[in-house]
């Protein structure tokens, strides 16, 4: 524990006593959104984001210990552990180079270098391996095959040479130096499989592609490694032999080899082309897969993070348009609290009569029901659905505003026992229409309900680590649910399993009991709920909120624990707790009078927490995603016909990847803004600059009918 302390301490630079009390919060159970939010005087205010990098190289670091120990016993249990080995196991700093030391000791299947071991040839590595010339290897050669029947000189020297490739192979310090000279040095290289040569594949750019292992994009990795995994390429690292041959005949061995000596010549060759380069490629090959998962996840997190964070429509009586040709425009409407009002279902129409009898009818259902806003799904038969809307709301003078919106995943919805379970009474193909129209409303609420590698944003989700992905992106919904709070008496079970602390049963429970006992009137009653303990409810209390309860602390994300504090402070302001349901009660100008020094004396409260109760209590109820980029409404049809270049639009980032971003600008097809139209200075990482869901202006630079691309630039 004592190495994964001082290895946190330099890499976070952070004090021991701050890591030390985390990692006892992380150990004891706490989550990230509690420590995050509640514990910021113990981890020195960290981040979730901080705080969750923290946690992962917390259980890398563990388990390469682990790791450490088990092979310094297995290489003890061989009575081989040396004063050497104990200095070079105690630097190493990876798991790799763990490995790597104990190679030379690991069991392995039946090699040759065994096979001229037990012929009795180690004698005759030994001494190629002192520096001994091929004229006095091949005398002793003859010395010991003199005593051995059906055994050659030239096959003893051969059995040398497999012992001395194998033992030069197995060095950590060669296997270290050429690793890195390969990481740095060489390419990686790909060719198209002759079957595919005339296809046009997804794959066409890396057809005959070459580019240095040190300076390939993460997206580059990816593509080539689904191209490889569907036989449509061959994927190669140049081995450079020569300059590798070359490198460990200069490092290999003390002494100069000449002419004089073409066995151990033979051997480090060997070693390199048969032991060490077939295996280092591959750790180079998975050394950079995992960058490049590790960069896709993590750019899948952010946009996911932004997504679920987006700006709710409130207030709005959202009509939710699933378009399609044979089965027709699904609709279903959704009031302003968001329950079900209709569905009904229109189709487009080629003829007039028929065309002008549906538009009749949506104008029917949009007055009958108040509809404000409509969200119409970006699948197909979208471009026509958009504008027989803007169309018909013109024609009939409707005050009524539409926007597109992202249906990924919102078939997956449909079909699930969950949408069974919420919307038992309403067709499956309808289920859709509701979803599209709840994520205008409120995006969190209804995209939690989807699995996130289904929601449509991201690159690559399907190429990565399936387990790693889960637990990434579990964790940005956990994060994003908790800054954001849920209302315990109107959130449903998916919602609340994400709450700190809050297990699928535990969500359930509280359905159950709200089913059962009405509307929870306070926090305090939470632990009247089966599986509801004490340390549950500290973990998940200030997350949950009870705007009509009878604790108005509760609608706040003041914790429970911390009330005493926030009365202090509303006594102090001259203010009651009633003033916290009062709108009209300017609190932050009376909170800023506050002395908070006798307050911070009196409750030994830290800065942070201090700060953060003044904060909720100045702004009761308010929602982070208020401050979010606003939703782009429209009453105007655009199409990829109309643009032109230099063309000025104003659209919504829809998705951030390694070489750019994907921007929604109206015409059902997202431009691409490349990292290097972003900004007119260097960008490497366009998150750093663009998040899900920003309205940027943009440039059009070019238009690809045929190919339907849209080349952006935010350079304006």
């Amino acid at each position: 524990m004592t190495t994964v302390i001082k290895t946190l301490k330099r890499e976070f630079n952070l004090p021991e006593t701050t890591l030390k009390r985390t990692i006892e919060l992380m150990d004891a159970g706490s989550t990230i959104p509690f420590i995050a939010r509640y514990r910021k005087e113990v981890t020195g205010n960290m981040s979730d984001v901080t705080l969750r990098h923290l946690a992962e190289r917390l259980t890398y670091l563990r388990k390469m210990e682990a790791r450490r120990t088990a092979v310094i016993e297995q290489i003890k249990a061989q009575d081989k552990w040396t004063r050497d080995l104990e200095t070079a196991f105690s630097k190493a700093s990876t798991v790799q180079e763990i490995e790597d030391l104990y190679l030379p000791y690991k069991k392995k299947r039946r090699t040759r270098a065994m096979k001229a071991r037990e012929a009795g040839f180690a004698p005759l590595a030994e001494a190629m391996l002192t520096g001994w010339t091929d004229e006095k290897l091949r005398a002793l050669a003859d010395e010991l095959v003199q005593k051995k029947s059906g055994v050659t000189a030239d096959a003893a020297l051969q059995g040398a040479v497999d012992i001395g490739a194998e033992m030069l192979s197995e060095r950590a310090d060669l296997r270290k130096q050429i690793r890195s000279r390969l990481e740095k040095e060489t390419t990686i290289e790909s060719e198209v499989k002759p079957e595919y040569a005339d296809a046009k594949t997804p794959y066409l750019d890396y057809y005959h592609h070459k580019e240095a292992v040190a300076k390939i994009a993460n997206h580059r990795i990816l593509a080539l490694n689904r191209g490889e995994r569907e036989k449509v390429l061959t994927v190669k690292i140049d081995p450079e032999n020569d300059a590798m041959t070359a490198f460990l005949t200069r490092h290999a061995v003390p002494w100069k080899i000449t002419t004089a000596h073409q066995n151990m010549a033979q051997a480090i060759a060997d070693a390199y082309k048969r032991l060490m380069f077939p295996a280092i490629s591959r750790e180079i090959r998975k050394a950079l897969t995992e960058r490049a998962e590790a960069s896709a996840i993590r750019s899948f997190g952010i946009n996911l993070k932004k997504l679920l964070l987006a700006r709710p429509l409130k207030g709005k009586t959202v009509m939710g348009f699933d378009p399609g040709f044979k089965n027709g425009c699904k609709i279903a409407v959704l009031s302003s609290t968001g329950r079900l009002i209709t569905t009904s279902r229109i189709f487009l129409t080629r003829g007039r009569q028929g065309g002008e009898k549906e538009a009749r009818k949506l104008v029917e259902l949009i007055q009958k029901t108040h509809t404000e806003v409509i969200a119409i799904g970006n699948g197909t038969a979208s471009r026509e659905s958009e504008q027989l809307i803007a169309k018909t709301i013109q024609k009939a003078g409707l005050d009524v505003q539409y926007t597109i919106v992202s249906e990924a995943g919102a078939s997956i919805y449909s079909a699930s026992p969950l949408a069974a379970e919420e919307y038992p009474d309403v067709d499956v193909s309808l289920r859709g229409a509701i979803s599209i129209a709840g994520r205008l409303q409120d995006p969190m609420s209804e995209l939690v309900k989807i699995e996130p590698e289904h929601i449509g944003i991201g690159q690559y989700q399907l190429d990565v680590d399936q387990k790693a992905l889960k637990t990434a992106l579990d964790g940005v919904v956990e994060d994003a649910v908790n800054r954001v709070g849920v209302d315990v008496n109107r959130a449903s079970k998916v919602l609340l399993k994400h709450v700190s602390g809050i297990t699928e049963t535990v969500a359930q429970n509280i359905v159950d009991y709200r089913d059962e006992n009405g509307p929870i009137p306070n926090r305090k009653a939470l632990l009247k709920i089966k599986g509801m303990g004490q340390k549950r409810f500290e973990q998940c209390a200030g997350f949950l909120r009870i705007t009509e309860g009878t604790e108005p602390l509760d609608r706040t994300a003041v914790h429970p624990e911390s009330y005493p504090i926030a009365r202090a402070l509303l006594k102090a302001a001259g203010a009651s707790e009633g003033a916290l349901l009062d709108s009209k009660t300017p609190l932050s100008n009376l909170l800023r009078k506050v002395n908070p020094a006798p307050i911070q004396k009196e409750f030994d409260v830290g800065e942070w927490t201090l700060e953060d109760i003044v904060e909720e209590l100045s702004r009761p109820g308010r929602d982070p995603r208020d401050s979010a980029p606003p939703i782009l409404l429209r009453k105007e049809v655009l199409s990829i016909e109309d643009l032109r270049p230099d063309m000025e639009l104003t659209g919504t980032v829809r998705n951030v990847v390694d070489f750019g971003a994907f921007v929604d600008i109206g015409v059902h097809q997202d431009g691409l803004v490349h990292v290097s139209e972003i900004s007119d200075r260097y960008i490497e990482d366009p998150t750093a600059v663009l998040s899900v869901g920003d309205v940027v202006t943009v440039r059009v630079l070019s238009v690809d009918l045929d190919r339907n691309r849209i080349s952006l630039s935010m350079r304006l």
